[in-house]
């Protein structure tokens, strides 16, 4: 049971940690010691630093001798190369979802996402506006089927919504975004597969390509 507590307060460190990093309360190159991180968190010590080390790991932190934990930059290369699997892999998903002429129920939380991304766009609440973009993605996941597809891909996404909320008000307002998500549901709605994939995979490109020059302009990344 000790042993099972353990982990249970290492995980919840990692967890919490990583989310602070996801969402860049700790941004790229943020720096704490231990007992500031653990205060930080209402916890003790020792699940703080093994979080550490397992993030460390991961290649979010460097642990700095009695210096504590810096948050790593987000890495252009690592950005491409990520980009370059999710342009791989997701307009393959939005194929199969497309050919499989999902239901007008089965829809729907797409059609959600996509009007609350508009809705969030016309607000300027750009914070609304991620977070329906991310219900999208999800969905789209969702309604593929494959778990192990899934993870990959969201495990893959973390990075990227690390370095879009460092971008998102650096960047024109995502009017584009919203139109390809839009043609995206129109392929889907009529089945046809290779429309879905095609139009899929110019999004991602598009995406790709505006997010790797923003970090490059305003040297968010280490090259």
């Amino acid at each position: 049971m000790p042993m099972t507590n353990k982990l249970s307060r290492v995980n919840d460190a990692y967890s919490r940690i990583k989310e602070e990093i996801r969402t860049n309360r700790m941004p790229p190159g943020f720096q704490a010691t231990e007992p500031e991180i653990a205060l930080r968190l209402g916890m003790s010590r020792t699940p703080v630093r093994e979080a550490l080390i397992r993030l460390e790991s991961e290649g979010l932190v460097e642990l700095i001798p009695r210096r504590g934990a810096r948050v790593l930059p987000i890495n252009v290369n690592d950005m491409k190369e990520i980009y370059d699997i999710l342009t791989s892999l997701e307009p393959d998903v939005a194929a199969n979802v497309a050919a499989k002429k999902p239901t007008l129920a089965e829809m729907r939380p797409l059609e959600k996402a996509a009007k609350d991304m508009e809705r969030a766009l016309a607000r300027e609440d750009l914070d609304a506006w991620a977070d329906a973009d991310d219900r999208f993605h999800l969905y789209m996941l969702d309604l593929n089927g494959n778990r192990r597809l899934r993870e990959i891909v969201l495990a893959l996404k973390f990075q990227v919504c690390r370095s879009r909320i460092v971008t998102l008000r650096l960047r024109d307002k995502p009017e584009k975004s919203n139109k390809e998500h839009r043609e995206i549901l129109d392929h889907i709605r009529k089945g046809d597969a290779e429309a879905a994939r095609k139009a899929f995979r110019a999004h991602r490109q598009r995406a790709a390509e505006e997010l790797i020059k923003l970090l490059k302009k305003f040297r968010i990344t280490n090259l």
